[in-house]
């Protein structure tokens, strides 16, 4: 599986000044995972995948790679993408809470 397509996005929240972004992964133009987040953390840039607050409050992953090197792979490609954006100047589009 390729990775085709990475789309950023942001949210204002003045309350969450580490997480930078969220991507939406498109795999071989036929299959998407959205809601990854761009998390600017104490070691450096991470890729944070989509998750869900259970009952007890603990969070779990809904969507994630089985393998450690796809793993690196999406967060390379995602973390890419958005440096890519910042360095063209683009502006990351905002989507309304």
């Amino acid at each position: 599986m390729k990775i085709t397509d990475v789309r950023l996005r942001t949210v204002k929240n003045e309350n969450e000044l580490k997480l930078k972004a969220y991507a939406d992964v498109t795999f071989d133009e036929c299959f998407v995972i959205h809601g990854l987040k761009i998390i600017d953390g104490q070691k450096g840039m991470f890729v944070a995948m989509p998750s869900r607050k259970m009952p007890d409050g603990e969070y779990k992953d809904i969507a994630h790679p089985i393998t450690p090197e796809l793993r690196k792979e999406i967060t390379d490609h995602v973390i890419a993408r958005y440096h890519e954006v910042l360095a063209a100047g683009e502006e990351i589009p905002v989507e309304e809470e």
